[in-house]
């Protein structure tokens, strides 16, 4: 009876070690992220340009030699200062001249004014024609528009003579000096000799596409676009270096129509510049502030992308993982601004990304709400 037992115990243990059953592994643990919905500000960024309010072409209105050049490359000068001064002896030469032609046609006048005295008596008393009293008074006239023709030429010659000497229009920075002393400078010449910037303020230049464009019309209330301009907020610039420029602008000018080449229209941003930091041809970015209502947002690092198109793990029914794409209309700190893909409620797998696979089931826990959102 003993070794019946055994038996039955040895083929108990034996069946049981030939099927061993096989222990399924729990399901993983991950943070689950149910959407909301709120206000959000994104800001897109536009290539820019940089101008003075000012940009002034130097040239010299009268030809010669330039004697002087009275400021360096780089100068800060004030509207009025002296630049520039060209040779100005054959100027003051043609001045004298004048000046003697002046005297010779008051001589002149002088002397016919004599003659129509001495002939009136004589006129009267018949003892000359009166042919030579009107020739007389005739000379007069002349001798009234030489008086006139003299005074303009000194005009000529003083202005002339004051054009020698060049002075800046505007207060600013003086660009490349073109031209040295003992140069052969005139109106007509290719190359200016210089440039002065006036860049106590600066005018940003950016362009939006058309899509762009509308959008921005749409984020802000008024029947016109002046209207419009008023209700905007400021904007900021960012420099060559991505730092960003620590006075903001305001946008004031949006041009008349749309260029045909690239379709796309030219808008204006005044900075103040009162450091001088900003100068004529710099370069840097336009970031654009855009408002979102009822937006939906997605942390970035809870995305993946899979060519050219953004995907993230919702949690479907019993837990299953889906991948769905999503479309971004924007960017809000580390976040996506959601266009198209999700709806208020549905919920994402945030992190742990990189083992999911579509129909997993996973263990959803609570992530941390978005702070970015504001409700």
């Amino acid at each position: 009876m003993k070794s019946i037992i055994l038996a039955v115990i040895a083929v108990a243990l034996y069946s049981c070690s030939s099927n061993p059953q096989t222990v399924s592994a729990p399901p993983p643990t991950l943070p689950v992220l149910s959407i909301t919905s709120g206000t959000v500000t994104t800001y897109k960024e536009y290539p820019a340009s940089i101008e003075g309010v000012d940009n002034v072409e130097i040239r010299p209105q009268v030809s010669g030699t330039l004697a002087e050049v009275l400021v360096d490359e780089g100068a800060f000068v004030q509207a009025g200062q002296s630049l520039f001064r060209i040779n100005e002896q054959p100027f003051r030469a043609a001045l004298n001249n004048a000046l003697a032609s002046l005297h010779a046609a008051e001589g002149a006048m002088a002397n016919a004014n004599l003659e129509v005295e001495k002939l009136t008596p004589l006129v009267q008393n018949k003892i000359v024609s009166e042919f030579q009293l009107k020739s007389a008074k005739a000379a007069v006239e002349v001798a009234k528009a030489n008086i006139e023709q003299a005074k303009a030429s000194i005009s000529t010659a003083q202005i002339n003579l004051g054009y020698t000497l060049i002075k800046a229009p505007v207060s600013g920075y003086i660009s490349r000096l073109e031209k040295k002393k003992g140069s052969l400078v005139g109106p007509a010449d290719a190359e200016a000799l210089t440039k002065l910037s006036d860049v106590h303020n600066v005018h940003v230049y950016f362009s939006l596409a058309e899509n762009d464009f509308v959008s921005f019309k749409e984020q802000y209330p008024g029947e016109t676009i002046n209207d419009k301009l008023k209700q905007l907020p400021a904007v900021s610039l960012l420099l060559g270096d991505n730092t960003v420029y620590p006075q903001q602008g305001k946008i004031d000018i949006i041009d008349g129509q749309f260029d045909k080449n690239t379709g796309a229209i030219t808008v204006r941003a005044n900075f103040p510049n009162p450091k001088g930091l900003l100068r004529s041809g710099n370069t840097g970015k336009i970031q654009l502030s855009l408002f979102h209502k009822d937006a939906l947002l997605v942390p970035q690092s809870a995305t993946t992308e899979m060519q050219d198109k953004i995907f993230v793990f919702t949690l479907a029914d019993s837990n299953k993982v889906t991948k769905q794409p999503i479309t971004i209309s924007g960017r809000s700190g580390t976040d996506y601004v959601v266009k198209d893909g999700l709806k208020v409620g549905d919920q994402i797998i945030t992190d742990g990304l990189g083992s999911l696979q579509e129909g997993m089931v996973i263990h959803p826990e609570s992530a941390k709400k978005l702070s970015a959102l504001k409700k």
